[in-house]
């Protein structure tokens, strides 16, 4: 079910078409009451008051259809403010009817923030605090819920139309939006701030190659070396910690993917945005109320496996599927990839480790990592710097396993030059080693500079 979005306000002063909403989302329960609604006047509150009971009036008499709304609301807010003798210009009748919108049919305060692309993350703590993430760092807005109702009203509105139910016997809901969005909500008694709200917005348009190398993230060598390792189905695993980019890094080293190979990806909630078209998506489906139905990802790699994959990309490996994971990596499934939590390549094996023990099975610890150093090729590092910015702080080879521990040698590392005017100065640059997996690069008829890795001499050539 399409997101509401509510135009914007036009050269002559009136709302543009907004999308029209979803005839099975707008009922009249569904129009909460807008009492106390923020950054409106009193005057303004009374009058959208007036228009919920029109507007309610009329949908139970069946006297407009859901593709009107938007534009009926405006229409009334009209109708009111003439019948209240009440004389704006046009521009503030505009505002009004933007207001009524929101908060009849929208997500309230939240719309304006979900409309700025410029803001990545939004954080509701309780009614009066609302922060966002823009431009990698955190900052309060000036926006507000007049109570912690008001708050309740506008996440049973975003999460009903997903079939999800939040109340004091779910009181945690971990949910998808129709555009991706990735939202989670706590209430009390759990979260004693009140109702706390996180949408994690994702790019309408998916970064490219190109955008991390003008974003300074990689450098174009690395980018060129990466899409060689996915091009020649190098087994790599993205880490890194919480919000330093890991999905849009997936994103990119999944764009060089070939056409015709087919793709399956896993993931908790849909976040991958491949552009390839033979790609299959499976998400994972929590418990429902009884506790029953639940599908995990463990449940969706080993099916996937029955699918044909040529590659499988799991969006993050949590728990026990990492096993599972790692098995398809040394089984003919080359080229997967998978991210996960760790704030260094040596800390990503440890979890790997940790995780495959959590699967249930009682192997030993160097059966595991003789698993990770025949499945894993690559790892590349992401780090949030202190600026905001993300970027690969070190490109991995795993080379085996050396007296019990898993060998590996760093390829590229991100060389600290200090802040300038605020911002991290730096780069990444090559070790000077060449991975041992070159063989594999040149069989799939590819070629790579040394001057890639540090050193001189003849392009390589297959």
């Amino acid at each position: 079910m399409p997101r509401l979005r509510v135009g914007r306000i036009g050269r002559d002063g009136n709302p543009e078409p907004a999308e029209p909403p979803s005839p099975t989302q707008h009922t009249p329960a569904a129009i909460a009451a807008p009492a106390n609604i923020p950054n409106a006047s009193r005057d303004d509150r009374d009058l959208i008051e007036r228009v919920q009971a029109r507007l309610i009036s009329e949908m139970e008499e069946g006297g407009q259809q859901a593709s009107q709304y938007n534009q009926r609301i405006s229409t009334l807010v009209g109708e009111e403010l003439e019948r209240g003798g009440r004389l704006v210009p046009e521009r503030e009748r505009a505002r009004i009817a933007r207001l009524a919108q929101f908060e009849l049919l929208g997500f309230g305060p939240l719309e304006e923030l979900l409309a700025d692309d410029s803001i990545s993350e939004i954080m509701v703590n309780g009614p009066n605090q609302i922060w966002v993430e823009r431009g990698g760092k955190i900052v309060e807005s000036n926006v507000r819920f007049a109570d912690e109702d008001h708050v309740r009203r506008i996440i049973d509105r975003i999460i009903a139309p997903l079939g999800r139910r939040c109340d004091e016997t779910s009181p945690m809901v971990d949910a998808r939006l129709p555009d991706g969005s990735r939202v989670n909500v706590i209430i009390p008694p759990l979260c004693l701030n009140g109702p706390t709200l996180t949408i994690r917005k994702f790019s309408k348009k998916p970064l490219k190659a190109q955008d991390l190398i003008t974003r300074g993230s990689a450098s174009a060598e690395l980018v060129e070396f990466l899409r060689a390792c996915v091009i020649s189905r190098i087994n790599v695993v993205v880490a890194g910690g919480t919000g330093t980019g890991k999905t849009t890094m997936l994103n990119v080293l999944s764009s060089f993917i070939p056409a015709d190979e087919r793709i399956i990806t896993i993931e908790n909630a849909a976040e991958i945005q491949l552009q390839q078209r033979h790609v299959v998506t499976l998400e994972s489906r929590a418990a429902n109320v009884e506790g029953r139905g639940e599908i995990s990802m463990r449940d969706l790699v080993i099916n996937s496996l029955r699918m044909r994959p040529d590659r499988i990309v799991v969006g993050e490996c949590r728990a026990g599927e990492t096993l599972d994971m790692l098995q398809a990596m040394n089984t003919g499934h080359d080229g997967s990839m998978t991210t996960l939590h760790a704030n260094s390549p040596r800390d990503a094996i440890r979890r790997m480790e940790t995780m495959v023990l959590m699967s249930g099975m009682d192997l030993p610890i160097r059966a595991i990592r003789e698993q990770i150093a025949s499945a894993v090729d690559l790892i590349v590092q992401l780090e949030r710097m202190q600026d905001g910015s993300r970027r690969i702080t070190q490109v991995t080879e795993i080379v085996g396993l050396e007296n019990d521990v898993v060998a590996m040698q760093d390829l590229f590392v991100f060389q600290h030059q200090g802040m300038r005017d605020g911002k991290i100065a730096g780069k990444i640059i090559p070790t000077g080693l060449r991975p041992q997996f070159m063989d594999q690069i040149q069989q799939h008829n590819l070629s790579l500079s040394p001057q890639i890795f540090g050193s001189n001499g003849l392009p390589f050539k297959s």
